[in-house]
């Protein structure tokens, strides 16, 4: 029998709630960020079941990575200036629709279901997840101006080493994080230096999720699907 938690349950309506609010529509200001950064690899995990849930996540219909036009410009002239230095940017997620944000609460109030524990957040339980703000009802990503990446060493074709997979729950995943190697610390500087001088803010939870500052929608949350 499914159980959930009591903060879960509050999380669950704040995300459906969320959800109602949420605006349909797509603005022309939303561009594939491919066309901006055409040698961005798209590693999308939300289409596909190789993500914290386990599963392909509402609203992820195509693999499609849209940003608000701001957001993509600014990540163009990053990706410039990492290409000089013989880096690529591997982009993880980009815009998320609002009732993704719900797949990932109702996902994270089932306490049954454990089978990514080992994967994405060792060492925590869900509650903590809700508790430590890593699910919340409402995602910056749903404002179209927020993504998660890394670099890339283009020679090689490998990824820098940060210490940590994208969303792996946990301190060690803080961008400060001195859990890490000197190595991973410095590599996870390089990205977020780079971020910075283009324009985006990092979170201080993820050392790959970055908002761009001035963001156009800043009070509104979208729920249109990624459709191609």
């Amino acid at each position: 029998m499914t159980q959930y938690d009591a903060p879960g349950i509050a999380a669950v309506r704040l995300a459906r709630e969320a959800v109602a609010a949420a605006r349909k529509d797509r603005p022309e200001l939303f561009v594939d960020v491919l066309d901006h950064v055409p040698d961005a690899i798209a590693d999308l995990r939300y289409c596909i079941a190789d993500n914290f849930v386990g599963a392909p996540i509402d609203g992820y219909e195509a693999p499609l990575c849209l940003l608000v036009r701001p957001a993509a410009e600014a990540l163009a002239r990053a990706a410039a200036e990492a290409r000089a230095e013989g880096l690529r940017l591997r982009l993880y997620d980009c815009y998320r629709p609002a009732r993704a944000v719900a797949h990932f609460a109702r996902w994270a109030s089932d306490l049954a279901d454990l089978s990514t524990r080992e994967a994405y957040y060792p060492g925590m339980s869900k509650p903590q997840l809700f508790a430590e703000g890593y699910i919340a009802a409402r995602s910056g990503h749903s404002r179209g101006a927020t993504l998660d990446l890394t670099l890339v060493d283009a020679a090689r074709g490998r990824d820098l080493d940060m210490g940590t997979p994208f969303d792996l729950f946990g301190p060690r995943s803080w961008p400060g994080s001195t859990e890490v190697s000197e190595e991973q610390q410095a590599n996870r500087r390089r990205l977020s230096a780079l971020m910075q001088g283009h324009g985006f803010v990092p979170f201080e939870m993820e050392w790959w999720h970055f908002t761009l500052a001035g963001e156009p929608f800043p009070d509104s949350y979208f729920d249109f699907p990624l459709r191609a």
